[in-house]
């Protein structure tokens, strides 16, 4: 596992977990599902889960809750304040394993509803222009040499920071001996990321990518910009991680061929103590409706029903009511 989280982003990531929990109403309806802002893919799902499940439920009997993200989400549901929540499949094993990424904390009791939900790639895009001064496209030649870079990334919360520290950890940089270069680490909300390339004010961009991804969208048309592939050591360090290594695209502007990224993975988990039926319910609306969920958004396009149990595209165990589902279903 991952160990050397930086102390900084390590107090970040518990405030920004510990924000997002202590803000939620105590008194809740049957059913909070946990989401991200307005506007996000995610918040797209759970309108259209609220959508499929409240008949079945009863009316008023789900709630969205419109905040957290992959690192919140599994600690949201941890302690009770979401019944259930939309999570990367890494975060939800980093989260149940106690990682350092959560500096102390752990997320024993989450288990998976349904799996493979949608890609999700941590990629590295860099300006052109910088590739250019430096000479080379290699990140890890970009990395180990002394060349000065500035680094943006979004802020702590999202599950492209920790995949960002560990990236560099494997190739033998810190955030540290970024700034010490010369160079410097930026973290800036997503409505001010393209803006920042485009002005020329940051060298090397991670995030999380999904195709139609819309701040990547902007930064393709707005700036000339690369992608660049994970070099072997930290695809072996993301994958030791709970990531899938793959290949995403050629999806935006400036990217001409695929691209080698690590796959965080998107899955709906819920809290163990979500009722049997219940769980079965939520789980079998998703399966038998997935068309109607893949129409509802891009992101969701690729969920193929019939893998959405496998331990791979959940990273961590079902729920007893969901494996009772697959198993009726014969998909199990």
């Amino acid at each position: 596992m991952f160990h050397k989280f930086t102390t900084a982003m390590r107090g970040a990531a518990l405030s920004a977990v510990l924000l997002a929990t202590a803000a939620l109403p105590a008194a809740a309806q049957d059913v909070r599902i946990g989401a991200m802002r307005e506007g996000s893919s995610w918040y797209v799902f759970a309108a259209t889960l609220q959508q499929m499940i409240e008949p079945i439920l009863g009316p008023n009997s789900t709630e969205i809750i419109a905040r957290g993200g992959g690192i919140a989400n599994p600690m949201v549901v941890q302690s009770g304040r979401a019944e259930i929540a939309l999570s990367n499949v890494a975060s939800a094993v980093w989260a149940q394993q106690g990682s350092d990424v959560y500096d102390g904390m752990a997320a024993p009791d989450i288990s998976a509803l349904v799996g493979g939900l949608n890609d999700v790639y941590i990629g590295v895009i860099a300006r052109e222009e910088f590739l250019q001064r430096a000479g080379t496209r290699d990140l890890k030649e970009i990395a180990q040499s002394d060349i000065p870079f500035r680094l943006l990334i979004k802020p702590v919360g999202s599950s492209a920071v920790p995949a960002a520290e560990m990236i560099f950890e494997s190739l033998g940089v810190s955030m540290d001996d970024i700034r010490a270069r010369g160079g410097d680490v930026i973290q800036l909300d997503t409505n001010q990321i393209a803006d920042q390339l485009r002005n020329g004010g940051a060298d090397i961009y991670i995030d999380t990518i999904i195709q139609g991804h819309p701040t990547i969208t902007e930064v393709g048309l707005t700036t000339r910009v690369a992608f660049l592939d994970l070099p072997p050591e930290a695809q072996e360090m993301l994958s030791q991680n709970g990531m899938t290594i793959g290949e995403y695209g050629p999806w935006f502007e400036g990217q001409t061929e695929p691209t080698s990224g690590a796959n965080l993975g998107t899955v709906l988990i819920a809290n163990n103590d979500l009722d049997e039926d219940t769980a079965y319910t939520i789980t079998k609306t998703i399966i038998e409706n997935a068309e109607a969920l893949k129409a509802s958004h891009g992101a969701w396009s690729q969920f193929d029903p019939a893998t959405a149990m496998l331990p791979e595209r959940t990273g961590i165990p079902l729920h007893p009511g969901a494996a009772r589902y697959y198993q009726e279903a014969g998909l199990m």
